[in-house]
């Protein structure tokens, strides 16, 4: 494996900025990334806050019980319980085989930076992923993309989920979904490691009695990384509910001060010539109560007028008192949103550092001053490590076809295709095909008037007829070109093999393809062996040649 750094965009405008070091955007920041002393600055803000370490630690000490385990994991845990231990965190949703490669890329950067500041920090820091099992937006962990028919065709889990649960409570049927997994694997074709990879699933899915979307994913994850020391929470487990209840009732009590920062954070973030990230109401209370009763996770709103929070529509309501009461003693009833889970996350933990994606790059940006109103700052936000996997094949075919490989990164093949298909079309022929156009609508032209004199209830039948011609032309003209494309095939198929691999249906390899592809094609020790690879934190793209 050898890393080479591109400079691309990230999939947003701010990100972007953010990754060049735009001091305008580093504004809505409180540390700088790419500055050794804000990670000092950091870690003196973190000496003097309190955190329930202890608790944390026998909380996911017992969660992480039932997964894949190591003696790294023993002594990560074992940190956390230090005075002077701290945390690399970063977060995603609970995909069906890990979701897409951002997830397992998010993992390996969450890993990567925290070994690094522990060298260069000289203290415990510890790589923490947490998932996000009290999301409850199902349709974006339900499927993953494979090949078929030369481009990507979603495929979704086949059990239907109609309500909105939280994912973490989602079950799963371990027969259907180990049928659906095989059928996915098929799609890869057999290579040395097939076998074991089917087996690597099987295991997964039958580790358990019962099993839920978070735990097949975590079961996953955890044998991938085990030997790494990754810890994993899981936003949506009861369990840590129980350590949020002081954080839930800060929430409740002072949630006009956080949506008043929120929509005043906008401001400026507007006043730069960006559009907001988070979308937010004045009325909004920032966490979500799980109505047990109809299984749903509903958003709470604030009615200033009636001094209730609502959801709804106003069907449900609770007063102050009685949300702080929930809170205290029913914990596991509430869960935080877009705006209150950092929160969530920096009460919990002492966070040195975030790893974050584009999306969530832009939408930390609106948080500043809800963080300046609890009198903490934002943990330094790290973007994660972007990263395409470049097959020794695709690279042969990207020197074949004389394409550029940060081109194709970034805007994919189709233009390169069209041109190279033009460049074998017979000019000749295309401009015989022109002057028949032009003689055809030319003669018409005469029989129009000649037919009008004679009998205008021809004209319909004329302009049909010229019509009728008109699409033979084009239909040999297609025919030709079809020829064209049947004459270059081999190249043509080149061209699609590049974009599959790089630019999948428009989008970056990371957001489309799964891990199993390349567990398929290289051996389920891939993961480990990108461990091996020295990353920098640089902003720069990362493309592993294989």
């Amino acid at each position: 494996m050898e890393i080479l750094n591109l400079s691309l965009p990230a999939a947003n405008r701010f990100a972007t900025g953010y990754l060049e070091g735009s001091s305008d955007i580093q504004n809505f920041f409180h540390y700088d990334y790419k500055n050794d002393s804000d990670y000092i600055q950091r870690l003196d803000e973190l000496t003097r806050r309190k955190f329930y370490r202890q608790e944390l630690a026998d909380h996911i000490k017992g969660f992480m019980s039932k997964f894949p385990h190591s003696a790294e994991i023993e002594k990560n845990i074992d940190k956390l319980r230090l005075d002077n231990s701290v945390a690399v965190i970063g977060g995603q949703q609970a995909g069906l085989l890990t979701g897409p490669l951002y997830s397992v890329h998010k993992v390996i950067s969450i890993i990567k930076l925290a070994q690094q500041k522990e060298r260069e920090l000289g203290i415990p820091v510890v790589p923490i992923f947490w998932i996000a099992g009290e999301d409850h937006d199902y349709q974006e962990v339900n499927h993953v993309y494979v090949l078929k028919n030369n481009k990507p065709e979603k495929w979704i889990y086949p059990e239907k989920n109609l309500e909105k649960k939280m994912v973490t409570d989602i079950p799963v049927n371990k027969e259907t979904c180990l049928a659906w997994v095989e059928e996915i694997i098929e799609t890869f074709g057999e290579t040395n490691h097939t076998n074991h990879l089917r087996q690597f699933a099987k295991t997964a899915l039958t580790s358990a009695k019962e099993l839920t979307f978070v735990d097949f994913f975590a079961s996953m994850i955890m044998e991938m990384f085990k030997e790494s020391g990754l810890l994993i929470v899981d936003s949506g487990n009861k369990g840590i509910r129980k350590l949020e209840k002081e954080f839930f009732t800060k929430m409740i009590r002072d949630h006009a001060e956080i949506t008043s920062s929120v929509l005043a954070q906008q401001q400026k973030v507007d006043r730069a010539g960006f559009r907001p990230a988070i979308d937010i109401g004045e009325d909004a209370a920032n966490l979500f109560y799980y109505d047990e009763l109809n299984n749903e996770r509903l958003l709470l709103q604030f009615d200033s007028q009636a001094g209730v929070f609502t959801a709804r529509n106003g069907d449900i309501q609770f007063s102050m008192e009685e949300l702080l009461e929930m809170a205290s003693e029913y914990p596991e009833f509430l869960s935080n949103n877009v705006v209150t889970r950092p929160l969530m996350q920096e009460w919990l933990f002492p966070t040195l550092a975030f790893i974050g994606g584009p999306g969530e790059i832009a939408y930390w940006a609106e948080l500043k001053q809800v963080f300046e109103h609890f009198q903490i700052k934002m943990p330094l936000l790290v973007p994660r490590l972007n990263i395409t996997i470049l097959d020794r094949s695709v690279e042969t075919d990207l020197a074949e076809l004389n394409l550029e490989l940060q081109a194709v990164l970034e805007s994919g093949t189709e233009r390169h295709q069209l041109e190279f298909i033009d460049s074998q079309r017979d000019k000749e022929l295309d401009d015989i095909f022109d002057q028949v156009r032009q003689t055809l609508s030319t003669q018409y032209g005469y029989i129009h008037c000649k037919v009008e004199h004679l009998d205008k209830g021809l004209l319909p039948l004329v302009k049909k007829n010229e019509d009728i011609l008109h699409k033979q032309i084009s239909f040999m003209e297609k025919k030709i070109d079809e020829a064209v494309c049947r004459k270059h095939d081999a190249i043509l198929k080149k061209f699609t093999r590049v974009e599959n691999a790089l630019r999948p249906g428009g989008s970056p390899q990371e957001r489309v393809w799964n891990p199993f592809y390349y567990l398929n094609q290289y051996g389920t020790d891939f993961i480990s062996e990108l461990l091996q690879l020295e990353f920098t934190f640089d902003g720069m793209h990362k493309v592993i040649k294989m």
